[in-house]
Formats: structure tokens, sequence, C-alpha cells
């Protein structure tokens, strides 16, 4: 798969370290053209909210965290009985031991890409977690979409269209968990509310994505 792009996208410098460089080259030779340009467009996302939010944090674990933040969906990168979120941390931590990281700098990867799908526990851990778990949450279902200006916006879809986006992530969610569905399984909340209260319905996962970025 071709990885070239831009160096700067809405004013957002992409890493060009050696690190960042072979994060962008294996993730792109294993992953598909809608996650790898996914990937991208979490990392730019979370970039720009570290910038609004003027959170001090390291553009090069921002990262990798983000390329391989659904790694753990993809065949021959996930497990036979764990969630995909810890399969892509596993998978990144490999990455980083192999190129001689320090296990501070590991662990704050492998928590951005474990919890990117847990909102409100990344708020009170370190800057790339909470930054990686934005990004996420902004491209798949829209969340905080006024943090992002209309014309960085803009550039960044121009960069990473979303093409077929919408169908096309939940269709790689499904293929990551059909065969391991238990993994699928969150917190113990929602099913307390609906047994409690017989006119709760819970927030649906596909609902939000078709809602969310027009594209």
């Amino acid at each position: 798969m071709s990885t070239a792009r831009p160096t700067t996208i809405a004013g957002v410098r992409i890493p060009d370290s050696a690190l960042a460089r072979d994060a962008t080259q294996l993730v792109g030779d294993i992953s598909t053209p809608l996650l790898f340009a996914h990937s991208r467009r979490v990392f730019l996302w979370g970039s720009l909210e570290g910038t609004r939010r003027r959170l001090e944090h390291d553009p090069e674990l921002l990262y990798v965290g983000s390329m391989f933040h659904d790694v753990g969906l993809l065949e021959g990168h996930r497990s036979a009985d764990e969630r995909f979120e810890v399969d892509g941390a596993n998978e990144a931590r490999r990455f980083l031991e192999s190129r001689g990281l320090s296990e501070e700098q590991v662990m704050t990867v492998w928590l951005a890409i474990a919890l990117h799908t847990t909102p409100g526990v990344t708020d009170y851990l370190q800057p790339e977690v909470r930054l990686v778990q934005f990004g996420a949450g902004y491209d798949v279902v829209g969340r905080n979409y006024d943090h992002v200006p209309a014309e960085l916006r803009d550039e960044v879809l121009a960069a990473h269209p979303r093409t077929g986006f919408k169908d096309g992530i939940v269709d790689a969610f499904y293929d990551g968990i059909k065969d391991k569905p238990l993994t699928a399984y969150g917190t113990m909340n929602s099913d307390i509310l609906e047994a409690k209260d017989p006119s709760y319905v819970g927030p649906n996962m596909c609902a939000l994505i078709r809602g969310s970025f027009a594209e």
C-alpha cells in the first residue's frame, strides 16, 4: 500500500523519525486502505485537540498509538480470546520493544490503544492516551465534533477521505470480533439499567456511526 502523504496536514506535522516511518510502513503493509486512513485521521484529530487544549504530548508516541490502535481487528494480528483493543496494544508493544523504547513509553502507547474505546477513564491518564481516545471517538462517531474548526477538518478529510467509511468501519469491527463475541462485552452498567428500567435504551454504536460525519 502506498503511504506517501503530505508531511503537514491541517497544520499538524506528521512525525518523520525512523520509528514513525517504520510504523507507517508496517501498518500500511498489513492494514486495509480504510483502516489506514482512519488511523491517520485519529492522529490528526488527536493532535489538533492537543493543540486546542495545550496538552504537552509526545507526537511520536501519539502517532504510533494512533497507527496501531485498530491493528487487532486485522486477520493475522488478532488473538482467539483477547479484546481487539488488547491485541492491537500487544502488537504495538512488540513493535516498540524491538526498537528499544523504555517501558514507560511502551506502556503509554499500550494504554492508549487498549483504552481507546473507553471514554472517561482516559481523561485521567497520560496526554497521549487521552488524545488517541479523542481521535478515535471523533473519527468514528463525531464525538466533540465542534472541537475542530471546519477549515482544519476539511484539510484532514481532503488528505484522508472517509470514502465508504460508515459501512466499512462497522464491517471492520464485525470481522474483527465475530469469532470471539464474548470479548465485545463491556461494563455491567448497561445491563443494570436494562434490568431496572424497562424504558432504558442504550446508545447503539451503529446508529452513532451513521449519524456522525456527512461523508
